[in-house]
């Protein structure tokens, strides 16, 4: 059995573990019924993870920057069936009802279902209670922004939460990184939801703690230069992906060009280890711009191919070069498996590209709209 790094020290050396660890013993308490409430935000990765193994282990670690302002609120309510009053049961025996915005949202609850048929290993009280699952978005719907790495990660943290009721013995350290391994079985990137500024995921030989099995806080030195880093999201096209990101991350297993993708995925994380530590700026874009664009070539290299970056895209990616060259202002792109551009951008400079944004980068915008957000730190209990 593959084995995996424990995210804590004891006198200098790092325990091994599996999944099998998440699986918990009898549980020593009762409840009944209640409800919990939980706000998980959204994350822009600047180095990719495209393709994937089975039980959602990533193909290549990750590095995110965890958003703020852009989030999902999800609110858990259950209670035992002996004494629900309205039950919902799927064939499988899970109870829940689904709302989105405060009103029933049946086309979400096939993923919500896959999701708990992955975690029941887990989470054995599962089957033992009928949920109510209410959530939104802070961002707008349908705005072109995957909502499933905030919702995965918001609806993780309220079953822990449970969970914490009926094991109230459970450390602080297990609770966030159970929450984050969970959240990762419902949409990989979503483990990068749940704790922290810069999160990485993934298994990195020069990172203590990295794991396949959750994200983890970049574990070293950030140089303050990317403290309260700024993303502008420019929504470009908010319909629905030609391709789904699943569909995407399975043309990588017979890419032609995977072996050496997932290579520099390392190399460019082993990179941004001695570019937090410095704060060099520039370094920092010439990685983060490599890998959106690098992201994007894999897509348009994979059988079937395919583009889903749109002709303003490209406007808004050229516009930025001329502008950073012309100012020498230290802004950049990134992008999503999709059409929308991140402009990441350093706090002490956001008059001066807000206003570039505003004068120059609107007129690309789908209905000139476009989304403030910057550095965040992770779910928050409300």
């Amino acid at each position: 059995m593959v084995k995996y790094f424990k995210n804590y020290l004891c006198q200098n050396l790092y325990f091994m573990f599996t999944a099998a660890d998440f699986i918990p013993n009898k549980y020593t308490s009762t409840i009944e019924n209640g409800n919990f409430e939980w706000s998980a935000p959204s994350n822009i990765a600047l180095v990719k993870y495209w393709g994937k193994k089975d039980n959602q282990i990533p193909a290549n670690p990750s590095v995110s920057f965890t958003l703020n302002n852009c989030k999902t609120i999800t609110k858990l309510g259950f209670s035992k069936k002996s004494i629900s009053t309205s039950l919902n049961v799927t064939n499988d025996g899970f109870s829940f009802d689904l709302l989105f915005e405060g009103k029933p949202k049946e086309d979400f609850k096939p993923k919500i279902q896959k999701f708990l048929e992955r975690v029941e290993v887990y989470l054995p009280f599962l089957k033992d209670y009928h949920f109510t699952i209410d959530t939104q978005n802070t961002f707008p719907h349908s705005s072109g922004i995957a909502s499933s790495a905030s919702g995965m990660a918001a609806l993780a943290m309220n079953f822990m939460s449970l969970e914490r009721k009926l094991n109230p013995e459970m450390t602080e350290d297990y609770f966030y990184q159970k929450a984050s391994f969970l959240a990762r079985l419902g949409s990989g990137s979503a483990c990068r939801s749940v704790k922290g500024n810069v999160v990485v995921w993934g298994n990195q030989a020069n990172i203590q703690g990295s794991t396949d099995l959750f994200g983890v806080e970049f574990p070293y030195t950030i140089h303050e230069n990317f403290k309260n880093y700024q993303d502008t999201i420019l929504l470009v096209d908010k319909g629905e992906k030609q391709v789904s990101s699943t569909v995407g991350h399975d043309l990588m297993h017979n890419h032609p060009y995977a072996k050496r993708r997932f290579a520099q995925a390392h190399e460019n994380l082993d990179k941004l280890i001695a570019i937090f530590e410095n704060g060099n700026l520039d370094e920092f874009i010439k990685v983060v711009e490599s890998e959106a664009l690098t992201l994007h070539a894999m897509m348009m290299t994979s059988i079937p191919y395919f583009i889903l970056m749109k002709p303003n895209t490209l406007e808004i990616i050229n516009a930025i070069w001329k502008f950073r060259q012309e100012t020498q202002i230290p802004v950049c792109f990134t992008l999503d498996a999709g059409a929308n551009v991140h402009v990441l951008y350093p706090e002490n400079v956001s008059e001066k590209v807000l206003q570039f944004i505003q004068d120059k980068l609107v007129v690309f915008c789908q209905n000139s709209q476009y989304i403030c957000d910057k550095i965040g730190h992770g779910a928050i209990a409300l």
